[in-house]
């Protein structure tokens, strides 16, 4: 298994990597506590590229998915037993499911020791929970997915083979989606403004499915983020990746999680984390509007000192005008509110995840306090 400190080999910063070209890796190291640094490489010739570590880390977020558990692992045995030189682990954590998700994974557990489990104390949210399991996997590579059967697992070769060839992130992009073509058309538009806005380019239709090497997951660590957008920070690095397009299917078993409220927070976390465009935007809506009741005041000033007596005053112009400038702060409140509460979130400092306990192999089971 790799250690930190030994040789990583890198391609060139390009977003998608052709199989068919050539790759000319260039051996970097770097240490466990600046994972984010790389030296000049000390010679004019390029290294021949050391073989990538075996140890792949599988983390699977659930919440109320006891029907789908045990057909998710069956698939991912089905995927190991075709890549038998890969070690893998299967790291589910629940996010305090009320049905009997922790009693299917328990189950599993006591047939296969490769699978451990992290109990939250409560529900920390689909952002959190997550990535807290991320920054707790112990593979060379870690690859994240869904339990609800809506990530197919058979893509784990794909972005296995993807890494080896130097990608430091292989991302599975909806390429469509069998759920509301509404919604799919909506996420696009969004996708599309976000992008525009950004200061790094964002990515479209990729919801975390995919593969991460273990320099990127220390790289995202030492983000320190207690609300992470992980989108947002493979683009913030910059390393390598590559993007396989897939079909989502629909979900089998279960309702979705997601409603209104979690895509608007995600599309809002989008927009913070990366673009501060709303508060420029904000600020220059200030100027024009101040410019523009100034010439309208001016207008109407002119035209009653014009027509004393047949303009009447009226209380139209006044409610109308009242109740636009009145919308208008209250939105550009509400977007400045965004960003400070974004930025309150980040100096409290609180944990992703407050752990109920572990269950491990041998029935071995563990309450934290």
């Amino acid at each position: 298994m790799r250690r930190f400190g030994e040789h990583v080999s890198f391609i060139a910063t390009t977003p998608l990597i052709d199989p068919g070209s050539t790759i000319h890796p260039v051996m970097n190291t770097f240490t466990n506590d600046r994972p984010e640094c790389v030296p000049w490489q000390s010679s004019g010739e390029p290294e021949a590229p050391l073989p990538r570590g075996r140890r792949v880390s599988v983390v699977l977020p659930c919440y109320n998915e006891a029907d789908n558990v045990d057909e998710l692992y069956d698939r991912l045995l089905a995927v190991c037993a075709e890549i038998p030189h890969y070690t893998f682990e299967f790291l589910f954590i629940d996010n305090a499911s009320t049905d009997s998700t922790v009693d299917a994974i328990t189950a599993l557990i006591q047939r296969d020791p490769r699978v451990r489990l992290i109990v939250n104390a409560r529900n920390f949210g689909h952002v959190r929970s997550p990535f807290h399991a991320f920054l707790e996997a112990s593979g060379d590579c870690v690859i994240g997915m869904c339990t609800d059967l809506q990530d197919p697992p058979e893509l784990i070769p794909q972005f296995l083979q993807q890494w080896e060839r130097g990608a430091s992130a292989v991302l599975g992009q909806k390429r469509t989606s069998h759920e509301s073509p509404f919604f799919f058309a909506l996420r696009s538009l969004y996708y599309h403004v976000a992008s525009a806005m950004a200061e790094v380019p964002l990515l479209e239709h990729v919801t975390g499915f995919g593969l991460y090497d273990r320099r990127m997951i220390e790289i995202m660590r030492g983000f320190a983020e207690p609300y992470p957008y992980g989108r947002g920070m493979i683009s913030e690095i910059g390393l390598p990746y590559v993007t396989i397009p897939y079909d989502q299917p629909l979900r089998k078993h279960g309702i979705t999680k997601n409603n209104v409220y979690t895509l608007v927070d995600l599309a809002l976390l989008g927009l913070t984390s990366h673009s501060k465009v709303p508060l420029r935007v904000a600020t220059i809506m200030g100027f024009v509007l101040s410019g523009l009741s100034l010439v309208v005041a001016l207008g109407f000033l002119l035209l009653k000192l014009t027509f004393w007596q047949a303009l009447p005053a009226g209380y139209a112009p006044a409610v109308i005008g009242i109740f636009f400038l009145g919308s208008v702060q209250i939105f550009l409140i509400g977007l400045l509110g965004e960003y400070v509460g974004a930025v309150l979130t980040h100096v409290r400092k609180r944990p992703l995840v407050i752990e109920a306990r572990r269950i491990e192999g041998s029935s071995s089971s563990s309450t934290l306090s």
